[in-house]
Formats: C-alpha cells, sequence, structure tokens
C-alpha cells in the first residue's frame, strides 16, 4: 500500500500521508514531476525526500516512487469531498437519531466497488464513511480497505461499540485514518446504556476508546447532548479531556429527522441549545455531495431530494447537483420574503425539516426568539 498521496485538491496540488491530517502543498510543475517519475520508475527527488522529513519525519527508501507514491489523475467534476452511509443500519437505539428508522440494507459489493471508483473519479479526496453505524456493516472492512487503496483519505464516523474489537484495532493500525469520530452519549454505564437502549453500551465504548488511546489513533470525540443525559455534560467533558485526552466538540441542537419527522425533538435540552452562526451559505453540491446507502447523491445529509442516483445514470449525473444546492437554498414557504434572511442561522434545508416537523420556531427562528 502506498505511503503517500499525491493529489489535485480545489485548485491546488498536495501530498498527503494516509492516516495524517496535514498535508504539503506543492505547485503544479512538482505534481506533474511526481506523475512522470511515477509513470517512469523513477526515484524520488530530493525536494520529496526534504518535504516528507519535514512534515511528517518520515524517510523516504531509495528507488522507485511506485511502491510508496500514489499519483491522483485530475478529475473534470471538481469535487473533492464526500460522506457516505455505507448502511443505515445501527446496534443503538437511540431515540434522538435524525435518520429516522433505520433499515439495515445496502449495496452489493460490486456495487460499493463500483461506487467507490465513481467517487475517485469525481475528484473526491477526503471521504468520510458513516452509517447507522458503519463499523457493523459486514463489508466495511473490505469497502475501508478498497477507498484507501484507491487514494482517499478516509475519516469514520461511528458511536464505537465495535472499536474493543482486536480485527478493528489491526485493520486501523494496518490501514490508519486520518480521523476516528466518534459519538459520545454518557459518562456512566446507566445513562449511556439507557439512550442507546443497548446493555452493556458504556462498556463496550470505553473498552474500544481505552484501546484506541493506547494505540494512538486519531480519535475526535463528538459530545451529543440530549434531555436524557444533560446532567452529565460535565462528566462527558472530564472523560474526554483527562481519561483520554481526546479533542472533541460539544453538539446541543436537535433537528427532525431526514424525513421530516418531530420525533428527536422531545430529547432537545433547552437550556443547552446554543446558537449557531450566522448561515452564509455552503459548498454542499459543488465541491462537495453526500450519498446514501443506495448510491443516491445529494447536496448534503439534510438536503437529500431532489437527488441523483450514481448506480443508474453514472458520473454524468454529478453536475446537476450545483444547480439543485441553488435551488434548495431559495427562501420559500414559511421563509419567504423574511425580513432577517440576512442574519438567519439556519439553512433552508434544515428550516424545512424544522417546518415540516411542526417545530416550535423558537428553536430554530429569529422570528421565534432562536438567536435573537
Amino acid at each position: 500500500m502506498h505511503r503517500l498521496i499525491v493529489s489535485p485538491f480545489l485548485g491546488q496540488h498536495l501530498v498527503l500521508r494516509p492516516g495524517h491530517a496535514s498535508g504539503v502543498s506543492i505547485p503544479e510543475s512538482r505534481y506533474e514531476e511526481l506523475r512522470t517519475a511515477v509513470t517512469t520508475d523513477q526515484p524520488a527527488p530530493t525536494w520529496l525526500h526534504e518535504a516528507t522529513m519535514a512534515a511528517w519525519k518520515m524517510t523516504l527508501t531509495d528507488g522507485s516512487l511506485r511502491e510508496t507514491v500514489l499519483v491522483r489523475e485530475r478529475s473534470p467534476y471538481g469535487y473533492a469531498k464526500a460522506s457516505w452511509e455505507i448502511n443505515l443500519g445501527c446496534d443503538h437505539d437511540c431515540g434522538f437519531c435524525y435518520l429516522g428508522e433505520k433499515r439495515f440494507e445496502g449495496l452489493e459489493w460490486d456495487d460499493k466497488v463500483r461506487l467507490l471508483t465513481m467517487l475517485r473519479d469525481a475528484g473526491v479526496l477526503w471521504l468520510q464513511i458513516t452509517g447507522g453505524e458503519a463499523l457493523i456493516d459486514p463489508q466495511f472492512a473490505a469497502a475501508y480497505e478498497y477507498a484507501t487503496g484507491l487514494g482517499m483519505m478516509i475519516q469514520i464516523s461511528t458511536n464505537g461499540s465495535q472499536l474493543h474489537k482486536p480485527r478493528m484495532q489491526e485493520l486501523f493500525a494496518r490501514l490508519r485514518p486520518y480521523r476516528l469520530t466518534v459519538s459520545l452519549y454518557g459518562a456512566t454505564g446507566p445513562t449511556y446504556d439507557a439512550l442507546t437502549r443497548n446493555r452493556g453500551a458504556f462498556d463496550r465504548l470505553t473498552r474500544g476508546l481505552d484501546a484506541s488511546q493506547e494505540a494512538g489513533l486519531p480519535v475526535r470525540l463528538n459530545i451529543i447532548v440530549a434531555e436524557e443525559n444533560a446532567h452529565e455534560v460535565d462528566a462527558m467533558v472530564r472523560l474526554a479531556e483527562n481519561r483520554w485526552g481526546f479533542p472533541y466538540n460539544v453538539f446541543t441542537n436537535m433537528s427532525p429527522t431526514i424525513n421530516g419527522e418531530a420525533g428527536p425533538l422531545a430529547s432537545q435540552a433547552q437550556k443547552y441549545m446554543q446558537t449557531r452562526r450566522v448561515f452564509t451559505g455552503c459548498n454542499a453540491g459543488h465541491t462537495f455531495f453526500h450519498v446514501d446507502p443506495h448510491g443516491i447523491a445529494s447536496i448534503c445529509k439534510i438536503g437529500r431530494d431532489p437527488s441523483v442516483n450514481l448506480m443508474t445514470e453514472g458520473l454524468a449525473a454529478l453536475p446537476r447537483l450545483g444547480a439543485i444546492a441553488e435551488s434548495l437554498q431559495l427562501r420559500t414557504g414559511g421563509c419567504s420574503g423574511c425580513s432577517k434572511a440576512g442574519t438567519c442561522r439556519t439553512c433552508r434545508p434544515l428550516a424545512k425539516l424544522h417546518q415540516e416537523a411542526g417545530d416550535n420556531r423558537s428553536l430554530y427562528c429569529q422570528h421565534g426568539g432562536y438567536g435573537a
């Protein structure tokens, strides 16, 4: 497996090391130099030796670059990042999950391979693999290895329930992700197990995080605050800081399900709700997109309709996402003619889900008090 990835990225050219978030920016001329060196089986230039030593204290061996460097070709599509729900099935049953009903279904292996190859050809360099719970998919390890082999930098979003298993630790030691994002739902067994509706879940999580810390894996915790675990917010932060030393984010704002159902909103701990930043637009649909377990691509995890089916239409359908993104951000329905559009803190697709769920405007709209 390659030790370095050389790739175009949004008008730049980068040298990356799998499993490490930092990279080295290089001019196009050096990208072409490495592309030629790999094609013609030449040794690494002196500047690459110096750059890898400076960036990662990494020593390149003399000889052919073919076993060390993977050079990605330019893509005509202009995408750089994507997220992929490998499967929506989950071994937890959290009442506030934004996915709603989580069916365990997805693509067969040959179609997973075809999809991941399309993502590479679309220009995707940074790929988030998520779920449901990604690690319980029986083909997760094979898909993860295949995506890594294509030269994508992988982030995994997980509930951490499988991290204690030796086969997962062995996989991530051999093929290191650049980030493991793990959700934390409580600081004690009774709270965590009750919230996830899974007996023994907290014990499995902590064993997995202990093993990941010992292995030096790049874990980041997402501390999820709901009404049911809000009394343990400070204790969850102490676990992150003192037991594991992992960086973390605290998330407090619940949203409706992707189908606009209100169920998760009942778990909103309003005392801890955070004011979002003013929404000034994003790159969803333009340089980033999302893919569901069936290979259907949308602008993001929230704005799922309209969409394009990559499995039936192929990559030629992707450029339609840009126009879809622009149409989804138009302020229609309850947001049309809004006098506070210039300072709105909620993107239009998310506001639409709140409206469909009949949510209290105070939780997402300045006219109802939110962010005032």
